[in-house]
């Protein structure tokens, strides 16, 4: 549940649209979220790998450490806190805002409600991670009955056709691959999470068994619902009728059962918002924690409640962050920076595999979870991973500036940290 939370937030109701307008058939659509799908896989191999190597708190950023370097770790953890998780959770409290002032009719800002939630799941989240997992958990659960009841309804009452030809929408060539690779954006920001469980493997009861399958099953699953809700979508809207609204989800069901169907998919749309920022209030302290337990941040970000074992400082500065950053920031400009921030941290972290098998000796390997099909499968990954990237920061060069930028400044941060340590 909390593999999958980190994944299924606000993306899959929103991302379609865009992708649509980048390729216009049913199989370059689905195809496009079917490979986003195959690369979360292998990026969930890997990350089970790591696990089963490095079981302790803080996850990512324990694995970029021990691999490379503590200043890398500090700036992934750096840029987790000022773009990727933060920025990330702003956008998506905001898009709950939205959809329950649309669902209550609340005169409140957009802003001040995304605050209102974000604290009010810090809280839940400060009382143990215990609380914070039933949370997740009951969230989740409700997350998948709404997106299968999005499918059930479009499959048995929205109408329409799928029609398989053509294929392409325009000739085999440069300009095809690069409306692919701008598709791959927002697919990559949909799929993107499934990394967040590995950051509360210091809190399981046996990290190396169910943080591997969970990482596995979770990923499956996402899978299987991400294609079948754009299945719907295509079947329904058709390539054109997607391309063409920004609420694919309400239109699908007021399709299928008129306007009541589209209240109760805003509903659901708000449920599954809150299920991801849960998760993400759940597990992305965690690396906080760990950065000031290394004497890179606040030694204060470092402790936990004597009562509930919760680092209650560090989830209440991502929760404070993400607040600030939800009543500036726009889905759109978050959505491009994330990206292109967030896979450079998946390619360096998949290739530390390569690095810790370097390292190892028969003994030590013994008993680990294995990528399957390395090292053939976690180049790809890695090589996939930079595709992204460099995609993004071709098509949107300005939004993917400001997160290069915030990630450089956390070079000189990370001087004056080790420099005071010391």
């Amino acid at each position: 549940m909390i593999v999958m939370g980190g994944i299924v937030g606000a993306g899959i109701f929103i991302n379609p649209y865009v992708v649509a307008r980048q390729v216009h058939t049913p199989l370059l659509i689905l195809g496009v979220w079917l490979a986003g799908g195959a690369i979360a896989m292998l990026g969930a191999f890997i990350w089970a790998e790591l696990a089963t190597r490095l079981p302790g708190a803080g996850g990512q950023y324990l694995y970029l450490r021990e691999a490379y370097h503590p200043a890398v770790a500090f700036v992934y953890g750096w840029v987790l806190l000022l773009v990727t998780q933060t920025g990330g959770m702003a956008a998506v409290a905001v898009t709950f805002a939205r959809y329950f002032r649309e669902i209550s009719g609340a005169g409140w800002s957009d802003g001040a409600l995304a605050a209102g939630v974000l604290l009010g799941l810090a809280g839940i989240n400060c009382l143990g991670v215990r609380a914070g997992s039933n949370v997740q958990s009951a969230l989740m659960l409700m997350k998948c009955g709404a997106v299968a009841t999005l499918v059930a309804a479009g499959l048995w009452w929205g109408g329409g056709h799928l029609h398989p030809l053509p294929a392409l929408d325009r000739p085999a060539g440069f300009g095809l691959c690069a409306a692919i690779g701008a598709a791959m954006i927002p697919v990559a920001f949909a799929y993107g999470g499934w990394q967040t469980a590995s950051f509360v493997a210091g809190e399981m009861r046996d990290p190396r068994r169910d943080l591997s399958r969970g990482l596995v099953l979770g990923v499956s699953g996402v899978v299987v619902l991400y294609l079948s809700v754009n299945f719907v979508y295509v079947r329904v809207l058709g390539p054109a009728g997607l391309a063409a609204t920004s609420t694919p989800a309400s239109a699908v069901m007021r399709s299928a059962l008129g306007e009541r169907g589209a209240l109760w998919i805003a509903i659901g749309i708000a449920i599954s918002t809150l299920g991801f920022l849960s998760q993400s209030i759940l597990t992305a302290p965690r690396v906080y924690y760990a950065m000031a337990r290394d004497g890179l941040f606040f030694s204060a970000v470092g402790r936990v409640s004597g009562r509930t074992g919760a680092p209650v400082t560090a989830i209440m500065i991502q929760a404070a962050g993400a607040s600030v950053i939800a009543m500036l920031g726009r889905y759109e400009q978050i959505l491009n920076f994330e990206t292109s921030i967030d896979f450079i941290s998946f390619a360096l972290t998949a290739a530390a595999i390569f690095v810790f098998r370097a390292r190892e000796d028969t003994a030590a390997g013994a008993g680990l979870y294995r990528v399957p099909g390395h090292p053939f499968t976690t180049a790809f990954f890695v090589l996939s991973a930079a595709g992204v990237v460099i995609t993004t920061d071709l098509t949107y060069p300005k939004d993917s500036l400001i997160g290069m930028l915030i990630l450089l400044t956390g070079i000189p941060v990370y001087w004056y940290w080790s420099r005071r340590r010391s």
